[in-house]
């Protein structure tokens, strides 16, 4: 694959952190901070123990022009390797599901809420509405959307492949 396939979604920059593409290089980070179970665990789709190969099917799929969600790396600016992943799942009526999750080196940085107001503010699918749930023992998480203004829905549960079980979440909305 090359960059022509992936130009359709925009490099988002702030004074902290770019969003950019994933690219191929980016799969060994991932298959790294994927496989820490303080990861896998706080989200729905990362499987724990980290398969061989899924680092390179996730960027491939995040590549693909037939893709159903975008799929930004969040990098620090200066070079900084990759920090972590953000991604829009596209929905109907305008509206789009968040996702994310950090390396736990930067936790508690503000890297994730600054990769989040800035995917916010650019509205790159021009969606009317943002969703995004989180396990409800992944407080740092729900701080996360509630300092970028999302507004808590409701309760709710998913599938997590990690813990091979249903958790318990929170939804959140943020209108645009």
């Amino acid at each position: 694959m090359t960059l022509d396939h992936i130009l359709n979604q925009p490099v988002i920059q702030v004074e902290t952190c770019v969003l950019r593409p994933l690219r191929r290089s980016d799969m060994g980070l991932i298959e790294h901070y994927g496989g820490d179970p303080r990861v896998a665990n706080m989200t729905t789709s990362i499987p724990h123990p980290y398969p061989p190969g899924a680092a390179e099917a996730f960027v491939t799929r995040a590549m693909s022009h037939d893709r159903e969600e975008d799929i930004w790396a969040i990098d620090g600016l200066g070079g900084a390797e990759l920090k972590g992943v953000m991604s829009l799942t596209k929905m109907d009526r305008d509206q789009s599901e968040v996702g994310y999750w950090t390396a736990p080196i930067f936790w508690n940085s503000g890297v994730a809420s600054d990769a989040l107001q800035a995917l916010i503010d650019a509205n790159p699918q021009g969606n009317k509405t943002m969703f995004a749930s989180v396990f409800q023992d992944n407080l740092a998480s729900a701080r996360v959307l509630t300092h970028c203004g999302f507004e808590y829905l409701g309760d709710a549960e998913s599938f997590s492949v990690a813990r091979g079980a249903t958790v318990p979440t929170f939804t959140y909305s943020r209108k645009l």
